[in-house]
C-alpha cells in the first residue's frame, strides 16, 4: 500500500471514529435541534475548535494557503457543527433558488433541482453521481423527479450516515446511495457515470481543475455534467477591501478555503476537457423576490403563509434569536461548548451573502453545463 493510500485510509478512519464519538450510533433519527443538543459536549468543542483553526480574519497568502492545504479535514470539520443548524432553517435541501411570486420556500427549491436535472439531461434509469450531496435531499427530489439511480458522494460521515437513513425513511434505498469519499480523489472507475451534478458543492475544492478533473474521469464519454456553482461574479475586484470582506464573510461562514471568480470555474472546466455548452449566472435577473430573501428579515418578501416559519428561522431577526438561544443554552451547559461561535459564523456568512447578492458581486448559482467529449479525448 502506498504512503499516499495508507494516509487517505487513515484519515477517513479517524474521521469515521471521531464522527461516531461526536454523534453517537443513532444518527438518522434525530435532525435539527434534537440532534444539536445530543452531541458529545467535548467532541464537538473539538469539532469547533478544528474548524475554526485557520479563521483569523487574515486573508493574505499564507492564511489562504493554510485553508486550502486543509480543506478535507476544514470542510468535514465543517458539516459535523453545522449540519443540525442547516436542517433547522433549510430541511434537506442546503440550497439557495430563485423564487416566483406566489411560490412557496419548498416548492422553490425543488423547482431548482428539477431545473438542474433537465439542463442536464437526466433519464430514467441513469447512474447519476451527486458531487458533494449533503444529507441526500436534491438527490431524493431529482431521483423522484426523474426516476434515475444516484449515488451521492460526501466527505463528511455525519451527513451520509443521515442521507442513507434518509433514503431507506422515504424508501429509495433501491435507487439511492450514499457513499463517503473525497471529490479530488474519487475512488471510481473511470466511464463510470452516464450524469453528473453538483449544487453548491464544489466551491469547497482548493482548485476546481482538481474536482472537475475527477468529474470528467468519471463520467463516461458524452456524459454531461451540470452545476450550481458558488463563485464571485465578473465585478468582483479582490484588491478592492470591501469586495474582499464579503468574500471573506462567506468563506468563514460557509467552511470555503477561497471563493474563485466565475471566470476560473469557466476556464477550469475548458481546461481539464470539457465542452462548456450554458455558462449562465441564474441569479443575474431583475426577479422581484431575490434569492438571497430568506436571508434578509424582510417580510415583504414572504409568499405564502407556509413559508412565515421557514423565513423567521433563516431571517436576520430568526438568526438572532437563535443565536441568544444557543448562548443561552450553552451557558447553562445544555449546548456543546463552542456553539455559539458556529452560530456566530453563520451570522457573518449571511451578512455577506446577502451584501453580496445586492451588489451582485457573488452568486450561488452560476450555471455550468459541460459536456464530455465522446472521442473522451482530453485536452
Amino acid at each position: 500500500m502506498s504512503a499516499t493510500i495508507q494516509d487517505t485510509s487513515d484519515l477517513r478512519r479517524r474521521q469515521a471514529q471521531f464522527t461516531e464519538e461526536l454523534h453517537g450510533d443513532d444518527i438518522g433519527s434525530k435532525s435539527g435541534f434534537s440532534a444539536f443538543i445530543s452531541k458529545n459536549k467535548s467532541a464537538q468543542k473539538e469539532a469547533v475548535a478544528k474548524y475554526l483553526r485557520h479563521w483569523d480574519g487574515k486573508t493574505d497568502k499564507e492564511a489562504e494557503e493554510k485553508r486550502l492545504q486543509d480543506y478535507n479535514e476544514g470542510t468535514h470539520s465543517y458539516y459535523n457543527v453545522v449540519t443540525d443548524f442547516y436542517e433547522y432553517g433549510w430541511g434537506t435541501s442546503f440550497h439557495f433558488s430563485r423564487f416566483y411570486k406566489g411560490e412557496n420556500f419548498y416548492a422553490s427549491v425543488a423547482r431548482h433541482e428539477h431545473y438542474l436535472a433537465y439542463k442536464a439531461g437526466i433519464q430514467e434509469g441513469d447512474l447519476v453521481l451527486d458531487v458533494g450531496c449533503g444529507v441526500g435531499g436534491p438527490a431524493s427530489e431529482i431521483a423522484r423527479f426523474t426516476g434515475c439511480n444516484v449515488v451521492g458522494l460526501n466527505n463528511n460521515d455525519y451527513q451520509v450516515a443521515k442521507a442513507n437513513w434518509n433514503a431507506k425513511k422515504f424508501h429509495l434505498q433501491d435507487q439511492l446511495e450514499f457513499v463517503k469519499g473525497d471529490f479530488m480523489k474519487m475512488d471510481f472507475d473511470d466511464n463510470t457515470f452516464d450524469k453528473v451534478y453538483a449544487i453548491e458543492a464544489t466551491c469547497h475544492a482548493p482548485k476546481l481543475e482538481g474536482v472537475y478533473g475527477e468529474i470528467y474521469r468519471v463520467l463516461k464519454p458524452g456524459g454531461t455534467f451540470a452545476v450550481y456553482e458558488w463563485v464571485m461574479s465578473d465585478k468582483y475586484d479582490e484588491s478592492n477591501p470591501e469586495h474582499r470582506k464579503i468574500a471573506y464573510e462567506i468563506e468563514v461562514g460557509d467552511g470555503i478555503p477561497k471563493m474563485f471568480p466565475a471566470q476560473v470555474a469557466r476556464e477550469a472546466l475548458k481546461n481539464v476537457g470539457f465542452e462548456v455548452k450554458v455558462a449562465k449566472d441564474l441569479a443575474d435577473n431583475q426577479d422581484e423576490v431575490p434569492w438571497y430573501y430568506p436571508l434578509t428579515g424582510e417580510w415583504k418578501f414572504v409568499q405564502t403563509f407556509g413559508d412565515l416559519a421557514t423565513f423567521f428561522r433563516t431571517s436576520y431577526l430568526g438568526r438572532k434569536f437563535t443565536t441568544f438561544m444557543v448562548y443561552l443554552m450553552e451557558l447553562l451547559g445544555i449546548a456543546p461548548q463552542g456553539s455559539t461561535k458556529v452560530t456566530l459564523a453563520l451570522e457573518e456568512a449571511a451578512v455577506g451573502l446577502v451584501a453580496g447578492g445586492r451588489a451582485k458581486l457573488f452568486t450561488p448559482m452560476m450555471l455550468f453545463v459541460a459536456r464530455k467529449p465522446d472521442d473522451n479525448k482530453h485536452v
